[in-house]
């Protein structure tokens, strides 16, 4: 059930700091959850995968772009399938290319601004189901989200009634070179540890496709992205990649309902670089809570529940957007 009152989030006393916000729920094991998959053909003689929750015909749809290196098994991904059969939507879950156990076919992978990628998906969807539909991202994928309705403008209510993002890195540059920094090494180590083994595989495939030397090299999410992430994806290198596709500029050409929630604790961005109003269109919704960590949103007494994020989206949906 929906609560009407949900407002902003509050962290629980006995898990304080954005650190252990962020790290606890991944330290909980998800409740299994059964999923259909469907194979998607792209335009391009590539393949993503696609995993469903059904709902009646009629149904809302809620579809769910997941972060950096995450997949339908992430945490927040569950908990919102969870609570979309709750409500009787139905919830499609799209992974990124490279990112559902198999690498895909073609040279390049996914990025924080692949609002190409986006179109793609949420236009078949809305072919697909028609009716309302609802589209939410997490991260890197709330990011692109955010990048896709700023370039749509108004033309994207023909295609969704609203997006929202949790924790989008809407800064590449400050999110990049912040977790380049003390603690917050252990988040960039543990992203390298999986690009790199994807990436070895893809230039198995691909000989010559990147500097395999710089990629192994790489202690910081920059190093990675300027040698393998940019040139891949048709960008001059890490800092082109990250100016053109960071979302916060985006923010003031959106024309259709948007929640973006960004707590301030987050490491990966620091609160001096998260949007004033000013900087987005009187459509979007701004929420900025003190806790949360990185797309953490731990709620309750202890253990905590990990259902916040799913609430919060599903309440902005049913009862903030026309």
């Amino acid at each position: 059930m929906i609560a009407p009152a949900l407002t902003s989030y509050h962290a629980p006393a006995w898990l304080p700091g954005g650190h252990a916000q962020t790290l606890w729920p991944l330290l909980r094991k998800p409740r299994p959850l059964p999923l259909r998959r469907e194979r998607w053909e792209t335009p391009d003689d590539d393949f993503i995968d696609v995993d469903f929750v059904d709902a009646a015909d009629t149904a809302p749809t809620l579809v769910l772009f997941h972060g950096l290196e995450g997949s339908s098994r992430s945490h927040y991904a569950i908990s919102t399938a969870l609570a979309c059969r709750a409500v009787g939507w139905r919830c499609v879950l799209p992974h990124f290319r490279g990112c559902s156990g198999e690498l895909n076919r073609q040279p390049r992978a996914y990025h924080s601004g692949d609002s190409a990628e986006i179109d793609w998906i949420l236009r078949r969807v809305q072919g697909q189901y028609g009716g309302r539909v609802h589209a939410a991202g997490v991260s890197l994928g709330g990011n692109a989200l955010l990048k896709w309705a700023g370039e749509q403008g108004a033309a994207a209510v023909a295609v969704v009634t609203g997006v929202a993002a949790f924790c989008p890195p809407l800064d590449l540059a400050a999110c990049g070179h912040h977790l380049a920094q003390g603690f917050n090494r252990i988040y960039t180590a543990h992203f390298l540890a999986t690009l790199k083994r994807v990436s070895a595989e893809r230039l198995r495939r691909f000989p010559g496709l990147f500097d395999e030397t710089r990629m192994r090299r790489a202690r910081t999410l920059w190093e990675f992205d300027d040698a393998v992430t940019g040139p891949v994806h048709g960008f001059a290198g890490a800092d082109d990649y990250w100016q053109r596709s960071s979302a916060k500029a985006y923010l003031q050409s959106i024309a259709l309902p948007a929640l973006v929630v960004n707590p301030r604790n987050d490491p990966f961005l620091p609160a001096p670089y998260l949007p004033s109003s000013a900087e987005a269109a009187p459509c979007v919704r701004l929420e900025q809570p003190a806790g949360g960590g990185h797309v953490g949103f731990v709620n309750g007494g202890f253990p905590g529940r990990l259902d916040w994020l799913a609430q919060r989206l599903l309440h902005f949906f049913l009862f903030e957007t026309p």
